[in-house]
């Protein structure tokens, strides 16, 4: 089921013993586009502290009540590692927070979450103390793989903040069509799986789906996402409708009228040919 980022904006986040702050942000790797952190404000229990929870700690949502709770207590996330989430979060730090955690980290393997496609998959490894520094180097497999995983992303992990994002305009092959203005998000995987448009900035137009995958290029510099279609083309893709049910036929309808395939397992892929709106190169 896919959720939307700024429905959970301001969700509390309730540690085993109780409830730890909101959530502010997300931040998400432009590669995979999988949201790997959740930032969460403190409040008055932790004053003037911002802190990362992990996916993988969550548990089953309560979107009725906007909470989001996580197997991990409220001592552990006053001891986690200090990370300044207003500055880029390096590779360092989070190696360092996983292993605070113990969990395996998600950028060695070939999945969206490492060698598995759900955070729920991942198993914790034993939490290391910061006081038995040995301990990291007896764990050989563990050590090797992170450190060729360090040496493979130039210590760059590539996090970006939705909110931001949130900002970006929308340029489509011949100009302008609009600016981001959500996006959806799998609860199950954490992966983008949806940018939301707002095409309003060149007619009075509505809301329309476009997946990270069909993007050709995201300027960080300026805030501009390029697609290769035509104003056309994504002025008359199928209407996103934010306060009606959102099911797998529309979503299939949406890469039907794209010409685009479906990433689903044991999905019936969209014929060849059956739109002529995908624009190619």
């Amino acid at each position: 089921m896919l959720q939307s980022i700024k429905d959970m904006e301001s969700f509390a986040i309730r540690a085993t013993d109780g409830t730890i702050g909101h959530v502010m942000d997300f931040l998400f790797d432009d590669e995979r586009w999988g949201i790997r952190y959740l930032v969460v404000d403190t409040g008055t229990w932790l004053p003037s502290r911002k802190v990362l929870i992990s996916p993988i700690a969550i548990g089953h949502p309560d979107w009725a009540k906007k909470v989001l709770p996580v197997a991990v207590t409220k001592e552990q996330v006053k001891a986690s590692p200090d990370i300044d989430t207003e500055k880029p979060v390096s590779r360092q730090h989070e190696m360092s927070y996983m292993a605070f955690y113990g969990y395996q980290d998600y950028w060695s393997g070939d999945a969206l979450w490492g060698a598995v496609p759900y955070p729920s998959m991942m198993t914790p490894l034993a939490a290391r103390s910061a006081s038995r520094p040995g301990e990291a180097e007896s764990d050989a497999p563990t050590s090797v793989r992170r450190d060729a995983a360090m040496r493979r992303e130039d210590a760059d992990p590539h996090l970006r903040s939705c909110k931001v994002v949130m900002t970006y305009s929308i340029e489509a092959s011949d100009g302008d069509i609009g600016h981001v203005q959500g996006m959806l998000v799998d609860e199950e995987t954490w992966a983008v799986r949806y940018l939301v448009v707002n095409t309003s900035n060149w007619w009075l137009g509505h809301l329309v789906l476009i997946a990270p995958q069909w993007i050709d290029d995201v300027r960080w510099s300026d805030g501009t996402v390029s697609v290769n279609l035509t104003r056309q083309a994504v002025k008359d893709a199928p209407p996103y409708d934010p306060a009606a049910p959102f099911d797998r036929d529309q979503e299939l309808g949406i890469h039907k009228y794209y010409g685009r395939p479906t990433d689903w397992a044991n999905e019936k892929q969209p014929e060849a040919g059956v739109s002529s709106h995908q624009e190619r190169a």
